[in-house]
């Protein structure tokens, strides 16, 4: 990146950490960073554009639908008003808002307007950051944030929800590996993507291995 492309990421993080402020722990800056920076460690494994994937990661949960009752509109919009004051040629703005607007895992079965490796990559920060460790963290977070059951053996997991089904499901912490965590592996893009999830999968099922074994 040039210097006045650094300026620019600059003034994106600084506008993300502002808008994030005192939100959900599995959804905040720091989630935002770790995905900023493993995407640009990718993008450069990748020789990918990294102002574009930099851009994508910090403003890819700028408002998380979630938190907004579904509306999937609200982050692109924000996206998109803040990359107008940075004075960026339209074919820039629009790069990032597809980002922003297929890289969620509720997307996986639409077709992005441009499926670019910027996007591949970002797709791998994203999904590495709800698998292993942190994945297992943010789970139970955002599961104590919606006040939701940590387990139920009499709820059966539903790996095969719809888009809809998904956003509006309310399952037990637990049921969410077999429902979203575990699937990852499977879709990662990149070498590097790839290799990282290996370690942080099988972490997440020597956790359940555990899980059950204390709770049984």
């Amino acid at each position: 990146m040039d210097k006045y492309q650094q300026q620019i990421v600059a003034s994106a993080a600084t506008f993300v950490k502002q808008e994030l402020k005192g939100a959900e722990s599995g959804h905040d800056w720091w989630h935002v960073f770790r995905v900023w920076k493993l995407s640009e460690r990718i993008a450069e494994e990748e020789k990918a554009d990294i102002f574009i994937v930099s851009l994508g990661a910090l403003l890819h949960d700028i408002a998380d639908a979630k938190f907004y009752d579904g509306d999937e509109t609200v982050g692109p919009k924000k996206a998109k008003i803040f990359l107008q004051t940075q004075n960026l040629p339209e074919e820039t703005i629009n790069k990032v808002l597809n980002i922003i607007r297929f890289v969620s895992f509720k997307n996986r079965h639409e077709k992005p307007d441009d499926n670019s490796l910027e996007l591949q990559i970002i797709q791998d920060a994203d999904r590495l950051d709800a698998m292993g460790a942190i994945g297992i963290a943010r789970a139970f977070s955002y599961g104590g944030f919606q006040k939701r059951e940590m387990y139920n053996p009499d709820i059966p997991p539903r790996p095969d929800m719809s888009k809809a089904e998904y956003k509006k499901s309310t399952s037990t912490t637990i049921n969410h590996f077999y429902e979203k965590l575990l699937l990852l592996k499977e879709m990662m893009h990149t070498k590097t993507g790839k290799r990282l999830a290996a370690k942080r999968h099988r972490f997440m099922e020597q956790f359940l291995e555990e899980f059950y074994s204390e709770w049984g």
